[in-house]
């Protein structure tokens, strides 16, 4: 049987060490599956005017009776002749879930889980992923999101993408085109 001498060996050991692998479907996935679940929100805006009679004035009326059954608003209601305004504040002792947005709330009415990986593709210094995400888990203010996009529903997905670069020989998720919050 031959022997191997350590000279023979180097050539091979280098080239091994020079070698990056691939991103792999599992790596990434897992990598993605922690930065999920993510807040889908519906937007509870601090004042609305609306016509009386208009859709504009039946979601109102949607919302009024959706947020009052939560008791974290006070709603006011005041009509000037064709038109009604309602204002929405916030309650103290609601759930810090709710965030303040620039022109009202930020309510949670779902979630967006992770599904899985789409494809990979090579990009300078990393790689490229896509995946896909599913609207699920849905609270009580559910159907005021539908109110406001009646074509989606619940299961309904979306595919985002990832960045992913080699570091110290793993890879790191460097970013995503996610738009929503990491549920706490």
């Amino acid at each position: 049987m031959p022997r191997f001498t350590p000279a023979f060996l180097l050539p091979g050991l280098l080239l091994a060490l020079g070698c990056k692998p691939k991103l792999d479907r599992p790596r990434a996935e897992a990598l993605l599956a922690k930065t999920y679940p993510v807040v889908v929100p519906v937007v509870v805006p601090g004042k609305v005017v609306a016509e009386k009679g208009s859709p504009e004035a039946l979601r109102l009326d949607q919302f009024k009776a959706n947020l009052a059954s939560t008791g974290w608003f006070d709603i006011v209601s005041t009509d000037a002749g064709s038109q009604e305004t309602c204002t929405f504040r916030l309650k103290p002792g609601a759930p810090a879930s709710i965030a303040p947005a620039p022109d009202g709330f930020r309510v949670p009415a779902a979630q967006a889980v992770f599904v899985r990986a789409l494809s990979m593709e090579p990009v300078s210094g990393g790689a490229r992923v896509t995946y896909r995400i599913r609207l699920a888990n849905p609270t009580p203010q559910f159907p005021l999101f539908q109110l406001l996009h009646p074509d989606v529903a619940l299961g309904a997905t979306k595919d985002r993408h990832a960045t992913f670069v080699r570091r110290g020989g793993t890879w790191e998720l460097t970013g995503t085109d996610e738009v929503f919050q990491k549920a706490r």
